[in-house]
């Protein structure tokens, strides 16, 4: 498992159809050693911080192995890291084998895994596609967040180290398919309750009757 490419942006006025629009969803690989502080890699910012960042959403990882998906279903657009708006293009990291709670070492840093990701509506902007959302979200590829247990600094070709999870394990594969109710479990859904699973995930999945 390595770090492919270290992506940044900030925030930045985006013209649409129904008005301007303040996203930082259009991010690009950075070169060298970049720091990981409190709630950010260095030179990256979110733009609205009620949806986005904060200490459980600090550093988003999309899977460089999905891009060939995406280049399947997308083959007029040209996809380079950071597309999808993810801060660590990484190798390796599979949603349905990395757990929630589990810890990596990425350069000097450690990253914990909170939570997949809900795409919200400037997924679509930044692809310039409306149906862009529900593409995202049917395809299981959410991609993975983390919050930042030990500050250090990154860089791409960095190995992520796994050092420990939970004694539970539940994956970030498992949580979505819970969610969107393509696995109907009920004791995989208490494991879920029972996790270090952070946002609206356990609001969400308590109203799920199984």
């Amino acid at each position: 498992m390595r770090i492919a490419s270290v992506n940044a942006g900030l925030p930045r006025q985006i013209e649409t159809p129904t008005g301007n629009v303040l996203t930082s969803i259009f991010k690009t690989p950075v070169a060298g050693r970049v720091a990981v502080r409190g709630h950010n890699i260095e030179g990256d910012r979110q733009s609205d911080l009620t949806v986005h960042g904060g200490p459980y959403k600090a550093v988003y990882c999309y899977s460089e192995e999905h891009y060939a998906y995406w280049r399947g279903e997308l083959p007029d657009y040209e996809l380079t890291p950071g597309n999808f708006g993810e801060n660590l293009t990484t190798n390796g990291l599979d949603e349905s084998e990395v757990c929630i709670g589990d810890r990596f070492r990425a350069g000097s840093a450690i990253l914990q895994v909170t939570q997949p990701r809900m795409p919200c509506f400037k997924l679509g902007i930044r692809f310039g596609r409306a149906d862009m959302v529900k593409r995202f979200w049917l395809s299981g590829r959410s991609g993975i967040y983390f919050s930042i247990v030990e500050e250090g600094d990154i860089a791409a070709g960095d190995p992520m180290e796994f050092l420990g999870g939970e004694p539970e394990r539940i994956s970030i594969a498992d949580v979505v398919a819970l969610y969107r109710g393509t696995k109907i479990d009920a004791e995989l859904r208490d494991k879920a309750l029972r996790a270090p699973l952070f946002g609206s995930w356990k609001r969400e999945l308590r109203e799920r009757l199984f």
